[in-house]
């Protein structure tokens, strides 16, 4: 899933604390400076005529980071609303900010986009590459955008529905038998299908280089820049290096082979028409990748959750599923699934997207603002940074009858306007969301028509890192359905 070309910063907390020694220095040479800024930001300049928005600052540079991220974000979200409203200021991770929790303020930033930038820690713009669709605008990003489209689009990825089946089928029984964290086991699938859509039938030969040198470029996706041996960011970008050289491999290849076509995305890129630059595709090659797997490994572990809470559920997807296949051999069909066989799933489709409703997640995502802005009566300053709020959205009672509860039902009729962006909004939205949401039902027809499956442990907790997760990352026990 290339979804989510936004991200929530949570493991930013994780890797200061693992990198505290190093970064003494820096925080206590910038101290004062950062009081200055703090004072700077939070009382209204002269000459203002619109107020900020309601809100606490807390502390200087620290702000109200660790009372956010302390706890369940979520609660930090709603005790904020309940107090101030729907629209807060804050501050966090070193930056000011406004927070929006209504479906029309996020609709009015997410479609601004010549108000309000995406914005990013500055480690994960150096590992994913500047040159990366997420921290684009304009002329460029609409280029870039119109050339994955171009390959995850319906049309396109209809003709791989059987090579995503068969990397789920693989997965699943490399699962089998044995005790399994979920997560884990999903990302390892969101990231095969990742690569077989990037790099088509080129990314066989190099899945196991590119999963060794991504795994560790991943864990340093929200450390602090600082590169020095040792350090998460240092070896992230040792792995980012070793990830472009392979890419390079890959595009020489191609291009000592002028008579092949390619209709994935590296050909996409590749393409003369297309204009970039071998620096430009490598960096939004391994920023697809990013965006591609860890949001969907999340979405179907809280999938398999919630069916395992909710029998009746469980009981009308996998009869859906299997009437699939009764009908395939009452026919005489071929076996295996193809594109028409996924328009036949709508009970699964509806859990699909209670699923991305109830965990929601993205539970917020960034934009900047690129000028002073003026929204409801009070002044959003240039440089602030703006968080819609989604999972608050798709929480709140305005829009979802009793929103806590997980019914597949509510969305047999179309929700509210603006009141379900599990994907975005505007020109900055997910364009990889036909992928992700296609990858998911290949997966879950072969997981409800082959398997059954215990949960190991807690089955209430939820941790927090960037995604939220069932705790532990679901840990549980997979079986052969028949046998």
């Amino acid at each position: 899933m290339f979804p989510f070309f936004s991200n929530t910063p949570l493991l930013i907390l994780l890797s200061i604390a693992m990198e505290l020694t190093t970064m003494l220095y820096f925080l206590a040479s910038s101290f004062f400076f950062f009081i200055l800024l703090f004072k700077f930001f939070s009382s209204p300049k002269r000459g203002r005529a619109l107020p900020l928005p309601p809100g606490s600052m807390g502390w200087p540079y620290i702000g109200e980071t660790f009372q956010m991220y302390s706890q369940d974000p979520n609660v930090f979200f709603s005790t904020k609303i309940k107090r101030y409203g729907s629209i807060f200021k804050s501050h966090i991770l070193g930056c000011p900010c406004v927070m929006i929790s209504s479906s029309e303020a996020a609709k009015f930033v997410l479609n601004k986009a010549q108000l309000f930038k995406p914005t990013f820690p500055a480690s994960k713009e150096r590992m994913l590459g500047k040159q990366a669709i997420f921290f684009h605008q304009g002329e460029y990003h609409a280029n870039l955008r119109r050339l994955v489209l171009r390959t995850v689009m319906p049309e396109a990825i209809k003709n791989i529905v059987k090579d995503i089946e068969s990397i789920a089928v693989h997965a699943l029984q490399s699962c089998q038998g044995k005790p399994i964290t979920t997560f884990l086991e999903f990302k390892t699938y969101t990231f095969n299908v990742a690569l077989l859509s990037i790099f088509g039938k080129d990314e066989v030969k190099y899945r196991e280089d590119l999963k060794k040198c991504y795994y560790t470029l991943e864990k340093g996706y929200n450390s602090m820049p600082i590169n020095i041996p040792g350090t998460l960011f240092h070896k992230a970008m040792k792995a980012r290096k070793e990830i472009a050289e392979i890419v390079a491999r890959i595009m020489a290849t191609r291009r000592e082979k002028k008579e092949e076509s390619y209709n994935d995305l590296l050909g996409s890129f590749m393409a003369e028409k297309a204009g970039l630059s071998d620096e430009q595709i490598t960096d939004n090659i391994i920023g697809v990748i990013f965006a591609a797997r860890d949001t969907t490994a999340s979405v179907l572990t809280w999938i398999v959750k919630y069916l395992g809470e909710n029998p009746t559920v469980l009981q009308a997807v996998t009869e859906e599923q299997e009437s699939i296949v009764k009908r395939k051999e009452k026919n005489g069909e071929e076996i295996g699934l193809n594109w028409e066989d996924t328009k036949k799933m709508p009970m699964t489709s509806r859990v699909i997207q209670e699923t991305l409703r109830v965990a929601s997640i993205l539970s917020f995502t960034f934009r900047e603002a690129v000028e002073d802005v003026e929204y409801q009566g009070y002044l959003i300053p240039k440089g602030w940074k703006v968080l819609p709020l989604f999972r608050n959205i798709h929480h709140s009672p305005d829009n979802f009858k009793e929103p806590e509860k997980f019914d597949p039902s509510r969305f047999e009729v179309a929700p509210k306007p603006n009141s379900f962006m599990p994907f975005g909004n505007g020109v900055h939205a997910c364009p990889g969301n036909e992928l992700a949401k296609l990858e998911m039902l290949v997966l879950l027809h072969h997981l409800t028509t082959k398997y059954r499956w215990t949960v190991v442990g807690d089955k209430n907790g939820i941790q927090y890192g960037p995604f939220a997760l069932p705790l532990n990352g679901l840990p549980l026990n997979l079986y052969p359905k028949y046998q």
